[in-house]
C-alpha cells in the first residue's frame, strides 16, 4: 500500500531557549546552513546594533547591513545590497519588521534566511509572509518560509513588554480567525486545510489557557511556540486564513482609517477578536478572551487604546473591505452601523466596561 503524505514547509530547526543566540554560528554550522560563517545580517538601526556588538565576535565571517524601516524599498535595497556576494544565508536579527524585510530580500535573491527574533510581537516571524509598506499603505508578499527560527528568552525579556502583550493578542485572535474559515466552510463551501486548522487554533488555545505571566519563562516559551505554530500553519494552508478572519480585518480597518493613531497590531486583533466571539454568539468564549487580555494588560475596549465607540463602529463597518473575497462572521451579518452600535453596546455590558 503507497504511503500518502505532504511535505510541509517548516524550518529545518526551531531553537526557542534562554542563551540561544550564544550559539548561532555553531547552530548554523551543524545544520548546513552556513558552515563557512558567510552571511548577510540585516539588523535595525536602533536596538539591533547593540546585539550586533554582541555577536559580531561570534560571526567573524559576517556582512552586516542597517535596515532603516519595515517597507518594500527597505526590501528591495536589501536585497540589491546583497546580491552576487555568495552569501550561504540572509540573517534577519530584530522584530516583526528586520524579520519580513530581510525574507523578501532573501527570496529576491534566492538564499535561505534564518529568523533571529529580539521580541514576540506577532505571528509573522516564521510565516511565509512579508508585511512591508508601500505606496499604497500595506502590502502582503508571498516569500518562502524561514529555514531556521532561532528565539533567545533573555532577549525577549529585555524588550518592552508591550511587545510580548501584542504577541499574546496575535496568538489568541486564531481562535477567532479558525471560527470564521469554519464559518465560510458551513457557509460557502471554502476549504478547511484541517492540519493547518488544527495547529493554529492549538497555539492558541495554548496562550489562552496559560496560567503564566509574561515574567515567566514557560508562558513566554509557550507564547514563542505558538507565533512559531502560526506561522506553520500558514505555510501549510498556502495562506493567512489560519490566523487571520474578522480580528484582522478589524485590525487592518484601524491601520487604514487611522494610520498616525493605530495601535500595535495584537492589540487590535485581541480586541478584534473578543468582540468578533461576541457577534458569533460564542458570548463564554468572548468573556474568556477578555479576561484573559485583561490580566495580560491587553485592551478589551476600544477607548482603551484612544478609540471613541463611533470610531470603532467605522472600523468594523469598513473591515470588510480591507480582504475582498475573504468571508468572516463580519462579511455573514453584514451589520449596519447602527447594528453594530448595538452590537458593541451588549459586548460592553457582557465584559462588564
Amino acid at each position: 500500500m503507497p504511503v500518502l503524505t505532504r511535505l510541509i514547509p517548516s524550518p529545518v530547526v526551531v531553537d526557542i531557549s534562554s542563551g540561544a543566540l550564544d550559539d548561532l554560528a555553531g547552530l548554523l554550522a551543524d545544520q548546513r546552513i552556513s558552515a563557512s560563517g558567510k552571511l548577510a545580517v540585516a539588523v535595525s538601526d536602533g536596538s539591533g546594533q547593540a546585539l550586533r556588538e554582541k555577536l559580531a565576535p561570534v560571526l567573524p565571517g559576517a556582512d552586516w547591513y542597517s535596515v532603516a524601516g519595515g517597507t518594500i524599498d527597505a526590501a528591495v535595497q536589501l536585497a540589491d545590497d546583497i546580491k552576487g556576494k555568495r552569501y550561504d544565508a540572509v540573517v534577519g536579527l530584530g522584530g516583526g519588521k528586520i524579520i519580513d524585510v530581510a525574507k523578501y530580500a532573501a527570496a529576491r535573491v534566492g538564499l535561505p534566511m534564518v529568523a533571529v527574533a529580539t521580541n514576540l510581537s506577532h505571528d509573522g516571524l516564521c510565516s511565509p509572509v512579508s508585511t512591508l509598506d508601500n505606496d499604497n499603505g500595506r502590502g502582503s508578499y508571498g516569500v518562502p518560509t524561514p529555514i531556521a527560527m532561532v528565539i533567545d528568552l533573555d532577549v525577549v525579556r529585555e524588550a518592552p513588554a508591550r511587545f510580548v502583550r501584542s504577541g499574546i493578542g496575535d496568538a489568541i485572535s486564531n481562535i477567532s480567525a479558525i471560527a470564521d474559515w469554519e464559518l465560510s466552510h458551513k457557509v460557502t463551501g471554502e476549504a478547511v486545510d484541517g492540519l493547518a486548522a488544527a495547529m493554529a487554533r492549538t497555539a492558541g488555545e495554548a496562550v489562552l489557557r496559560h496560567p503564566g505571566t509574561i515574567g515567566d519563562d514557560e508562558f513566554l516559551t509557550v507564547l514563542a511556540e505558538g507565533l512559531v505554530l502560526s506561522g506553520i500553519a500558514m505555510s501549510i494552508s498556502g495562506d493567512t486564513r489560519p490566523s487571520s478572519g474578522a480580528c484582522h480585518e478589524i485590525s487592518h480597518a484601524f491601520d487604514l482609517l487611522f494610520p498616525k493613531r493605530a495601535a500595535s497590531h495584537g492589540e487590535q486583533c485581541g480586541l478584534g477578536a473578543a468582540f468578533a466571539m461576541h457577534l458569533r454568539g460564542a458570548f463564554e468564549q468572548s468573556g474568556l478572551f477578555a479576561e484573559v487580555l485583561r490580566r495580560h494588560g491587553l485592551p478589551v475596549l476600544p477607548a482603551e487604546i484612544g478609540f471613541s465607540v463611533d470610531e470603532f463602529v467605522q472600523a468594523v463597518e469598513y473591515a470588510p473591505q480591507t480582504r475582498p473575497g475573504r468571508f468572516t462572521i463580519l462579511e455573514h451579518l453584514n451589520l449596519s452601523a447602527d447594528q453594530i452600535k448595538d452590537s458593541y453596546a451588549d459586548y460592553a455590558k457582557a465584559i462588564g466596561s
